[in-house]
């Protein structure tokens, strides 16, 4: 299996868009056998979400796209899985690599593809979800079970084409439970009221990749906090897990060398 490489970004991949739109609405059942009511017509979507402001990995930006029912692009696919199961998706949600999700660069969050193997002709319907693969020659990222359906688990990339279908339609009700369920899974709770602020990002994936390259560090936990600030909202990376102030300052000179720009907060 080829591994994501999410923030090893070369060089910047802006994808054009082009195609026809036809009207209805449409549904497909995903590996849980759960259907998906999706829009099969380009003119009904809105492209409000915070996801489609562009957004800069590494250095380089990259500008989420309008997209059209026919859109069609071609490239190299890869696959993730065991590494990220249980993790922050890139609109929030929590990755499942048993369901029929991918991640793409520019593509609206929510788009649905049809992904087909030009190797072997078998194709599969996934949801965009999740931004990536930063690498240069792949052009999406499909999840485990959908990466399974056409095949390519045992290469770990294949060559695909993308055509998109539609777009996904979720109830009010279902998308404000999901919205508290990520907002427990962001913002953890913690005895301790000082905490050493090691990053704070505008995009969640820089925010994971900090949490992740520190999280266990010397016994402490990283930990998010989503917070609204001058009407942006902010993700902020804190060590957690010091018994005090004293603590965070003895320890914060020791490893001055990985955190030099930090700080110590205290919660309300």
């Amino acid at each position: 299996m080829n591994n994501r490489y999410i923030f090893s970004v070369t060089t910047m991949f802006i994808l054009s868009i082009s195609g026809c739109s036809t009207r209805g609405i449409d549904s497909y059942k995903n590996n849980s056998n759960h259907t998906l009511k999706y829009y099969s017509s380009s003119k009904d979507k809105k492209y409000s979400h915070p996801t489609m402001k562009p957004y800069q990995i590494m250095g380089i930006k990259y500008y989420p796209i309008r997209a059209s029912i026919g859109d069609i692009f071609t490239g190299k696919a890869s696959w993730y899985g065991p590494d990220f199961h249980g993790k922050l998706t890139s609109n929030g949600e929590i990755y499942n690599m048993m369901e029929m999700t991918a991640a793409h660069k520019t593509l609206p969050m929510n788009t649905i593809l049809k992904v087909t193997n030009k190797d072997n002709g078998l194709s599969t319907v996934v949801r965009v979800n999740d931004r990536g693969p930063f690498v240069d020659t792949r052009i999406i990222d499909l999840s485990k079970a959908a990466a399974k359906k056409i095949d390519m688990i045992k290469n770990g990339t294949a060559s695909i084409s993308i055509e998109v279908i539609g777009f996904a339609s979720k109830s009010k009700s279902k998308s404000k439970s999901k919205s508290k369920k990520i907002s427990k899974k962001i913002l953890k709770k913690s005895k301790n009221k000082f905490h050493l602020q090691i990053g704070s990002f505008v995009n969640i994936a820089g925010a994971i990749k900090i949490q992740e390259k520190y999280d266990g560090k010397d016994g402490y936990k990283t930990i998010i906090k989503d917070i609204q600030s001058h009407n942006k909202r902010i993700f902020k990376v804190l060590l957690d897990g010091f018994k005090n102030r004293k603590e965070i300052v003895a320890y914060k000179e020791k490893e001055k060398k990985y955190f030099h720009n930090a700080f110590i907060v205290k919660e309300d």
